[in-house]
């Protein structure tokens, strides 16, 4: 059996520009994720996929054979980086001449997560009759309690209300949050579906702190917890 890692990184970025070759302890963001990916000793490829120059140059730097030049049109905000994963994995077989059974995506911007969490979800995919395995932490906020919507009259309703009342939000049904840490896929799931949301697909719970950079605050917050270790 045969796994690729796919790190899947676009240079451009709204709510923190540069974010993936930002330093954080010294390194850029990036080479956590590719340093983690090395760690675990179980891929038989990593691969990174990115439309940035400066991206494939850092992660080439960190020994990284196969950068995958990704296109404008699997780049923009609206891309959807399922495409972006596909395009990478077709890339690397091209250039290596193998076909990959399981593949496993590692986000860039969720350096907490260890390496054990990475064998935990592939031996979860390897070992149980599932398509494919996302990660959540529990949710802080729950749509049967604490989670509202606005109608087009601006009333405030809960997102989810409950069949029964609850008068404390340990009461309602357990919710988690993705937090994009770790995708891991079986090939013909990943090929074949347009969705993570599979008949087969299982949630692998992180620490709570594992938790995915997506602005400044976020970064800061990573960055003390990583130094508080």
């Amino acid at each position: 059996m045969k796994i690729i890692c796919t790190i899947c990184a676009r240079g451009g970025s709204k709510g923190l520009k540069k974010k993936n070759v930002r330093l954080l302890q010294g390194k850029p963001l990036i080479a956590h994720t590719i340093l983690q990916a090395k760690s675990t000793d179980i891929f038989d490829t990593i691969s990174v996929s990115s439309d940035s120059k400066e991206i494939l140059d850092v992660a080439s730097d960190y020994g990284v054979e196969h950068l995958i030049q990704r296109s404008y049109e699997l780049a923009t905000d609206k891309a959807s980086k399922l495409l972006a994963i596909r395009h990478c994995l077709k890339s690397v077989e091209v250039s290596t001449e193998f076909k990959f059974d399981v593949i496993v995506d590692l986000d860039v911007t969720s350096p907490l997560r260890s390496v054990d969490d990475i064998n935990n979800v592939v031996n979860i995919l390897n070992e149980q009759n599932v398509s494919n395995v996302i990660t959540g932490v529990p949710a802080r906020r729950s749509p049967y309690f604490n989670m509202v919507e606005l109608d087009n009259n601006g009333i405030a309703r809960l997102s989810k209300p409950p069949k029964d009342k609850f008068f404390r939000r340990q009461d309602s049904p357990q919710c988690y949050d993705m937090n994009a840490s770790i995708y891991a896929w079986k090939r013909k799931c990943l090929l074949e579906s347009d969705s993570i949301w599979n008949e087969q697909t299982r949630l692998y719970l992180m620490s709570e702190e594992v938790m995915d950079i997506d602005s400044l605050i976020d970064f800061e917050i990573v960055e003390l917890l990583m130094n508080r270790k």
